[in-house]
């Protein structure tokens, strides 16, 4: 009978000394054999690095292996792992993630090639948002949740929380560059799809990330996906990639759309408030009369065109669940979303540009010549 392959799990961390210890037991808990445990922290200043530790137990059945180093990012900390495990296969996962016991075993059972055209060379599995008692943690929840809904087998991204590679493919592309400014795992899924590999979702290999709850959180996260966004299209242009079109994208795109309708709603009141301040050579009759003739209609357009905007395709599979979901009133949490997926456009309009900024500077990944 042919051996399991040793798996290689790599987890690193900055600043997360409240993950740290639910993190890790559920990987030693991975009923996965033979497998081994490599942890890195990053410039921890929060107890991370101690608490880390505490945990680094080399000659237990699943070894578990710490190193640390200077907050030189996700990316290198991944380096750093992988330069210091022995598996055929390297997963990868996150600090306030915990893998189910059978997450390595299910990744495994999707490793092998269903086909001649097929070059297994990463896995990916699913990763379920907790909820938290706030509307920010639902929201984020249902959205990933309506990502995952219609994934396809061979798939675009092998996701940083949930994912296994072939050791020998990760090599050959130079593993995760550290000059890249946040996605990290797309530049390494575009690589692999670049040199012909492919990629296979696996949903029964289940993470739970632990609830992502605060609004600053989750713009700040967006904002991000953003300004890497414009490094990702750069570098690889539709025309350039093969394999998958990207599948992971969700909701974003729709979203990006609603802070301009909203800025072209409220600029076309702007007549009706410059008439109001010169009322006094105009009778309101005649205010009224162009209001309703030249701008109401324009406003109440852009207005209900926001609105099926919010409440059709997948954004509104989003809005819908989660209001239905909330114990909160309803009402309540119908205005709330609005004004938190505006502020979600907001953070994905100041990551665009951003990420212009970063191409004409060169600066977070962009500089190719380097890469």
């Amino acid at each position: 009978m042919t051996s399991n392959p040793l798996i290689s799990v790599t987890v690193c961390v900055r600043d997360g000394v409240d993950w740290v210890d639910g993190c890790i037991e559920s990987l030693r808990n991975q009923t996965y054999r033979p497998l081994e445990i490599i942890a890195v922290d990053d410039g921890s200043t929060d107890g991370s690095r101690e608490r880390l530790k505490q945990w680094h137990s080399p000659d237990n059945e699943v070894p578990v292996f710490v190193h640390v180093q200077d907050a030189l990012g996700l990316s290198a900390g991944r380096n750093l792992a992988v330069e210091n495990s022995r598996g055929e296969w390297i997963a990868i996962t996150d600090i306030d993630v915990r893998p189910t016991q059978n997450w390595l075993v299910n990744l495994y059972e999707k490793s092998h090639s269903v086909d001649d055209d097929e070059n297994v060379v990463a896995v990916t599995g699913r990763t379920i948002f907790e909820r938290a008692d706030d509307l920010v943690s639902l929201l984020r929840s249902v959205e990933i949740e309506s990502k995952y809904r219609s994934r396809p087998r061979r798939t675009s991204l092998a996701n940083g929380p949930c994912s296994m590679f072939r050791r020998d493919s990760l090599n050959e592309i130079g593993g995760f560059d550290p000059a890249w400014y946040h996605a990290e795992d797309m530049e390494v899924s575009l690589k692999l799809l670049e040199q012909g590999g492919s990629i296979i979702y696996a949903p029964e290999a289940v993470v739970a990330h632990v609830a992502e709850s605060g609004r600053k959180r989750f713009l700040g996260k967006r904002s991000r996906d953003a300004r890497a966004h414009v490094r990702i299209v750069r570098k690889y242009p539709k025309s350039r990639r093969s394999g998958p079109n990207f599948d992971f994208i969700g909701s974003s795109t729709t979203v990006f759309i609603v802070a301009p309708l909203w800025f072209v709603a409220i600029l076309s009141g702007l007549p009706f408030l410059y008439l109001f301040l010169q009322s006094d050579n105009r009778s309101w009759d005649e205010i009224q009369t162009w209001w309703q003739t030249n701008v109401l209609l324009v406003t109440l357009g852009l207005l209900l065109v926001q609105e099926l905007v919010l409440w059709r395709g997948p954004l509104g599979v989003v809005n819908r669940t989660a209001i239905l979901y909330s114990s909160k009133n309803r009402v309540f949490v119908y205005l709330a979303l609005k004004g938190l997926i505006l502020q979600w456009s907001l953070a994905l309009w100041k990551g665009l540009m951003l990420g212009c900024y970063d191409m004409l500077t060169k600066k977070n990944g962009h500089d190719f010549k380097k890469s």
